[in-house]
């Protein structure tokens, strides 16, 4: 009895000790070791599972694009070729006769400003060849003796110069320019360029009647037809009273008139004069 009671001390004592369990440790050995073994540790890096198609496509996209293989030479495209214009009017006819009132065939410029009329009427009037025109004219003028009490030669001559120089510049600002900007009618000469020859004639020399507005509407040219009967008014002041007779102002208007549609028949043939039979452009 008295050897039990301490032995049961002992074992009480010691008994704890032997049964504890770590919390980080394992109720049996091999267990422990299995599982330590089959738990990769922080420290090792696991290997890459490689997925099918992925790291081809990483592959792939590593590498730069690659430029499609250009051809040895570039074929140039064929240049388009302008479409030929028709009814080209020059600023000068023959380097002489001034054009300023002409447009080409399907130019379609804006109406033109009253600065731009008053320069064209100004041009038309002081130009070098209208005092070439209006000399010829005075001599065939003195030729035919239309106003004799003009008189011949050098003097006569002279009278029929200034006359017909005011006729001209007169009728030039009146038409060109106070008239047209009065009515809102555009007074250049519009080329049809193509068509028959019958419809180009018509077309040009029915100019003196058929006139664009500024809103581009066709009316009557009334700053045709009233600006040379204003200009023949004028004349009566200056010209001799043997003339200034109903049947001479009649003559000298219808003159005039006439003189404009040849005129505008002309421009119109000009181009094709100048191409065929100079064989030259306009």
């Amino acid at each position: 009895m008295r050897i039990v009671l301490p032995l049961a001390f002992v074992v009480c004592l010691i008994a704890p000790g032997l049964f504890a369990q770590d919390p980080g440790s394992c109720p049996a050995r091999p267990l422990c070791l299995e599982s330590a073994d089959a738990a990769p540790s922080d420290t090792q890096q696991r290997a890459p599972v490689e997925q099918p198609g992925v790291s081809a496509a990483l592959d792939d996209s590593a590498q730069p694009p690659t430029k499609p293989a250009e051809p040895d030479f570039v074929e140039a495209a064929p240049k388009s070729r302008p479409t030929p214009l028709f009814g080209q009017q020059p600023k000068r006819i023959l380097g002489i006769m001034p054009n300023f009132r002409a447009v080409s065939a399907g130019a379609t410029p804006p109406p033109p400003t009253l600065r731009q009329n008053f320069l064209v009427a100004t041009r038309n009037s002081f130009d070098y060849s209208s005092f070439v025109f209006v000399g010829i004219t005075s001599l065939l003028a003195e030729a035919n003796d239309a106003h004799p009490q003009l008189g011949e030669g050098i003097d006569g001559f002279e009278r029929y110069s200034w006359r017909g120089w005011v006729d001209k510049t007169d009728g030039n600002y009146w038409v060109i320019f106070v008239l047209p900007t009065l009515f809102h009618q555009d007074e250049r000469y519009y080329a049809l360029g193509q068509g028959g020859a019958w419809k180009r004639l018509t077309y040009s020399a029915s100019r003196i009647l058929i006139t664009p507005s500024y809103h581009e509407h066709s009316s009557f040219n009334i700053s045709e037809i009233l600006g040379r009967g204003i200009a023949q008014g004028i004349s009566l002041t200056y010209y001799p009273s043997q003339t200034r007779t109903p049947g001479a102002i009649a003559q000298k208007y219808a003159y005039a008139i006439g003189r404009d549609a040849l005129t505008n028949i002309f421009r119109e043939f000009w181009p094709d004069i100048a191409t065929h039979v100079l064989h030259r452009r306009s």
